[in-house]
């Protein structure tokens, strides 16, 4: 390692011993190198991303796990505060419609599987002959 590092490669260096965080989201392959050099020479040492880096992606994700699960008393509120007729009729509506997408979807696999019966039959008037060639 002779070789002199590049001035902005040495300023990235001392960035990411500032930031260790950083080196963490690495090790946990979060993000390349690559990826982080290319955003701190973008977007500068200043940039507000950095100071949010301070948890990472999987951090993150917990957090947002936990927010969205919902607990048992949460989901009994719910259920309480739910109008049984009204949830009937949703039901009920979405039932009919499942219906009506499946009457569409046998139709349609009905007139299809007419018209494959008709190539079906050309088909093995024409794989009855092994050897049928034309001639040129």
């Amino acid at each position: 390692m002779d070789k002199e590092l590049h001035p902005s490669v040495k300023e990235f260096k001392n960035f990411i011993q500032q930031h260790p965080h950083l080196i963490k989201a690495v090790r946990q392959e979060e993000y390349t190198w690559q990826e982080l050099f290319e955003d701190w020479y973008l977007l500068g040492e200043d940039d507000p991303r950095w100071k949010n880096e301070g948890t990472s992606k999987t951090e993150n994700n917990e957090k947002k796990e936990e927010d969205s699960k919902l607990s048992i008393g949460q989901i009994t509120k719910i259920l309480k505060n739910m109008d049984g007729n009204q949830l009937q009729q949703h039901i009920q509506q979405l039932s009919q419609a499942i219906g009506a997408v499946q009457g569409v979807l046998t139709q349609f696999s009905q007139s299809s599987g007419q018209n494959g019966a008709q190539s079906s039959g050309a088909q093995q008037a024409k794989s009855n002959n092994p050897f049928s060639f034309r001639k040129d």
